[in-house]
């Protein structure tokens, strides 16, 4: 930890959803924080509000002098001069994910890692320990709803809860004392080449869990990964510890009821989908083992307002528009599935902007299925991020694999007017880059009047 005892602490990227977390984290312990980011953000904003000082040109003369740690994100490139000057002039440099293994280091670590799930169960988490007055420390890669933050902490917090993000083998800086893993599908495959050494690194991100911990897996993981006897298994078939059973649906709110060891309890859910009835029970897994009950994870669960992004209700009335993160072809149908089980008689439109032309690549044939499952596509340019163009890899090489005749391309500028004149029954705004942006110009135009 010696190198986080600086006072003076400068983040490239601080504006990202994991960056700005961590420099939220060292702001409340009275730090200097300042950074870098491309561009000004409602979240770079609010971290400015909270005493940071951030600037949004690449130039090396903002970084002060006396910085005793500089922190970056993969998603910063090579080129950028800052990083480089960094470098050069041989600053204390490192990655977001080392920073938080060191921070850990001094907890017992609850780690939800998995292709999916991740921020809805931590947050899950964060939010039934709160509620249930159990001090806590959480970095949580979205805005909770409940408290509008990125991250909670509570002073000499035993637990600290930490999104194990498998990109970049990230997770592999964290040794927990409670792991969850709640999907492994193929992705980031820049990375890892091939689905098997995905397996092989969540097997050696499972191996670094404490020996009286606990591994906490869905049923659908359990055959794919190298599992010690401490693991639990959570899903709905018959060998799951943690049971779901008796889903339903009624008045827009999904039910369930749980069954573990110490019992039955029928929950009503604060956010919608099968995938959260799944996120919630990793997260009253990991709740019991920490010797909550089920009475508390219950109200834990049904007062959880879920996170930004996160299948977020937008509008409500004539259209419902809902902005969502989802950027796998899991994601996507999981999305859609929710919306068509809560509104069964609408007609959904959704808007897709596919993230990184090597994803939109691998999965092209993925994501088809499952965009073309909705009643009308829209389709964005793909968001590059971090990466260079790859020839023959566009949206309409996208769209021309969609097997539904109800389907368009649409330039940024002309999706709100194109929106409002369509005036959908359900509109579905999907993606990870910066899609979040045209949601209040869409939400403008639906509202205006006539």
């Amino acid at each position: 930890m010696k190198d986080l005892q600086t006072n003076t602490i400068y983040m490239l990227g601080i504006g990202g959803i994991g960056m700005s977390a961590l420099a939220r984290y060292f702001r409340q312990q009275g730090k200097e924080v300042s950074g870098y980011d491309r561009t000004s953000t409602p979240l770079t904003q609010q971290l400015e509000a909270e005493g940071m000082n951030i600037h949004y040109s690449d130039d090396p003369a903002y970084i002060p002098c006396d910085a005793g740690i500089v922190i970056y994100t993969p998603a910063v490139p090579e080129s950028n001069r800052e990083l480089n000057y960094c470098r050069d002039m041989e600053f204390n440099i490192k990655k977001r994910a080392e920073v938080l293994g060191m921070i850990a280091k001094s907890h017992d670590t609850i780690a939800i890692a998995g292709t999916h799930g991740k921020t809805s169960i931590s947050s899950m988490i964060a939010h039934i320990m709160h509620e249930s007055e159990r001090p806590v420390t959480a970095f949580i890669g979205g805005i909770m709803n409940n408290y509008d933050t990125n991250m909670l902490r509570t002073y000499k917090s035993k637990y600290l809860i930490a999104e194990a993000d498998e990109y970049d083998r990230s997770f592999l800086n964290l040794h927990p004392k409670i792991a969850v893993i709640s999907t492994l599908a193929a992705d980031h495959l820049d990375i890892y080449g091939s689905l098997e050494n995905m397996k092989a690194s969540f097997s050696k991100f499972i191996g670094q869990t404490d020996t009286d911990g606990r591994v906490i897996i869905h049923e659908s993981v359990a055959g794919q990964v190298i599992t010690p006897a401490n693991t639990i298994i959570y899903g709905m078939g018959q060998d799951a510890t943690l049971r779901i059973q008796n889903v339903r649906v009624y008045e827009h709110h999904f039910h369930f009821d749980l069954v573990s060891d110490d019992g039955l309890v029928t929950i009503r859910m604060g956010v919608p989908g099968m995938h959260n009835i799944e996120n919630a029970t990793a997260a009253a897994g990991v709740c019991l083992q920490i010797g909550l009950s089920l009475e508390e994870i219950k109200l834990g669960l049904e007062t959880y307002k879920g996170v930004k992004r996160r299948f977020e209700f937008i509008l409500e009335g004539e259209t419902i528009f809902i902005d969502d993160y989802a950027h796998h072809p899991d994601e996507i149908a999981a999305c859609v599935d929710t919306a068509k089980k809560l509104y069964p008689d609408r007609k959904i439109t959704g808007i897709f902007q596919p993230h990184l032309y090597s994803r939109t690549r691998d999965f092209a044939d993925g994501f088809a299925s499952a965009l073309e499952t909705l009643d009308e596509i829209i389709l964005l340019d793909i968001y590059p991020a971090r990466e260079e163009p790859i020839e023959g890899v566009d949206s309409q090489m996208l769209l021309a694999k969609i097997r539904n005749n109800n389907k368009s391309i649409s330039s940024r500028s002309e999706l709100p007017e194109m929106i409002k004149k369509k005036r959908p029954g359900v509109l579905l705004s999907m993606g990870a880059g910066d899609i979040d942006q045209l949601v209040g110009p869409i939400k403008e135009k639906l509202t205006e009047q006539e």
